[in-house]
């Protein structure tokens, strides 16, 4: 009996261990997470610099990312494709392209409820049109 409870303690003690790491893990990534969505910073683009193509681009937070294809004619963004969008409760922000092609603008309106994942779909379209060179041409179309 005194064996069975030495193995239980012994085993308690790692399972505290196990759960306090994970639980501590949990909190650290949290506050990396929430750091990295306090950085994120949308800056508009002068549309007129962007030449003519499709233009990909991409942005990611710990548990959140987003792929865009964005095209661009006549300087103005033609339309805006969600290629890929990870995020948990965060879908109601996938309007977001549809709202930046109809404002012309990254300055659009976060969606209430998925505010981090509106952000890094923006910072993905940021990153797309700051990409210097088209991933494709429209030319070769």
């Amino acid at each position: 009996m005194k064996r069975f409870a030495a193995v239980a303690v012994i085993i308690g003690i790692i399972l505290i261990g196990i759960f306090g790491y994970k639980g501590v893990r949990s909190y650290l990534d949290l506050k990396k997470y929430q750091q990295q969505i306090k950085e994120i910073k949308v800056e508009d683009i002068d549309l007129k610099a962007v030449p003519d193509g499709i233009y990909i681009g991409k942005a990611d937070v710990l548990w959140i990312a987003a792929e865009v294809k964005v095209i661009v004619q006549d300087h103005k963004i033609e339309h805006i494709s969600l290629i890929k969008h990870v995020n948990e409760r965060g879908t109601s922000a996938e309007i977001i392209p549809e709202k930046v092609v109809e404002a012309q603008s990254l300055q659009v309106d976060t969606v209430s409820g998925a505010t981090n994942s509106s952000k890094v779909i923006s910072k993905a379209i940021e990153n797309a049109l700051k990409n210097s060179e088209a991933a494709q041409s429209l030319d070769a179309n």
